[in-house]
């Protein structure tokens, strides 16, 4: 699986990029044909505290698996992003079969 990370609007640090690269990685324990992996970054610009935007598209077979949300911090919006995306991976497992 190759995992593609974009930041928009800021310079990602090697800590943040390890964190989202680990955490996708564990994801192949769910659904073993996940062909890639885009992540996106991005700070929104409003005055509200929570303003960190992440992405994750996942390219399986047959279907792209696609979850985004906005945190206070990136590292806590791809924590939940991973774990929507677990979900839905083991919904399509479980629809596969």
């Amino acid at each position: 699986m190759t995992i593609d990370i974009q930041s928009i609007n800021f310079t990602a640090d090697a800590k943040l990029i390890n964190f989202a690269k680990k955490r996708i990685e564990k994801l192949e324990q769910f659904y073993d044909k996940i062909l890639s992996a885009d992540v996106t970054f991005k700070v929104e610009n409003t005055s509200d505290r929570i303003n960190k935007f992440a992405e994750i598209k996942l390219r399986i077979v047959g279907d792209d698996v696609v979850v985004k949300k906005i945190c206070k911090t990136f590292e806590e919006a791809i924590y939940l992003n991973a774990r929507a995306a677990e979900r839905i991976l083991k919904k399509h497992k479980e629809k596969v079969r």
